[in-house]
């Protein structure tokens, strides 16, 4: 099965984080909301993370890749649809 990465910024009640997670490249688990609702998961691995505490200024942590309890996520935004750090990127650049 070939697959593919879709960057995503993912929330929880303490962090902000932004990364990839691995997607089917089409059919069965190619979209982020398969990912998460595959009840054999507990957990949402990400590859090429930030961690921001929120609440806290700061660039945050750099990470190869972490693993997210599903339960403690609260939001999951792809950021080719403009999640926060498209736009804040795109804010910097004009």
């Amino acid at each position: 099965m070939e697959h593919r990465l879709e960057r995503v910024y993912v929330e929880t009640e303490r962090h902000r984080i932004s990364g990839a997670i691995t997607l089917a490249r089409d059919g069965y688990r190619s979209r982020v909301t398969d990912v998460l609702n595959a009840s054999e998961r507990d957990f949402l691995p990400m590859t090429d993370c930030t961690v921001e505490l929120i609440g806290r200024e700061g660039q945050g942590t750099q990470h190869d890749m972490i693993a997210i309890s599903r339960r403690h996520i609260v939001l999951v935004i792809p950021e080719a649809e403009g999640g926060p750090m498209l736009r804040a990127a795109d804010e910097r650049a004009a």
